[in-house]
């Protein structure tokens, strides 16, 4: 019979089960990572690239987005949470929304001005044909002493480079301090990477 000591001196690392983890980044890409013992120079991680993503990897969050950015006194942006709440709309004293979403509805077309562009979150849709008439309802609701509310569904692509057009479109502001500007209001701004790239080279 052996000995516990025995048994463990005797054990090899090549019975134990090598370690894999399925691990999907904030880009979207999807890769295995293997653990294996490597002799003298301890553990080694090798990483295998499963697919390729073309959507964001991300934990699903069930809470209301209902931050709003300002980006100006007459010209804000938000989730379309922010803009399907009555509340949030109303101690903002919006009375302009632009939604440029897709296969989102206008919640209250009795008390609000409404003005939708069905714009694809896709990198190679051409955000910057839309910056035209997303920035005239803009100017619109200023010249009326109102106060317009841009928005998507997370607030996050489409209506942070409709904010950033507009600011290089209108005061002649650079890409790098458009961008600067909204993400001080709101931190969530991040263009997908064929708007960001036409916004980069984007001469109004």
């Amino acid at each position: 019979m052996h000995s516990l000591a025995q048994e463990i001196q005797g054990f090899s690392k090549d019975r134990l089960k090598k370690q894999c983890t399925r691990v999907t980044t904030v880009t979207g890409r999807k890769l295995l990572e293997r653990r294996r013992d490597g002799g003298q120079d301890g553990e080694t991680e090798e990483v295998e690239e499963i697919e390729e993503g073309a959507g964001c990897g991300f934990v699903e969050d069930q809470s209301l987005d209902l931050q709003v950015g300002i980006v100006r006194p007459f010209y804000y942006w938000s989730s379309q949470d922010a803009a399907h709440d009555i509340e949030t709309l109303q101690r903002c004293k919006v009375s302009h929304v632009l939604n440029v979403a897709y296969g989102v509805a206008n919640l209250f077309p009795d008390q609000l001005v409404y003005k939708t562009l069905n714009i694809l979150d896709l990198p190679d849709t051409d955000i910057t044909s839309y910056l035209g008439d997303c920035s005239s309802f803009i100017d619109q609701a200023r010249e009326q002493s109102g106060v317009v509310l841009v928005h998507c569904n997370a607030g996050v692509s489409r209506s942070s480079s409709v904010v950033i057009g507009y600011l290089m479109l209108r005061e002649g502001l650079s890409f790098s301090d458009a961008y600067q500007q909204v993400k001080q209001a709101r931190p969530s701004v991040c263009p997908n990477p064929g708007f960001f790239q036409q916004l980069q080279n984007y001469k109004p």
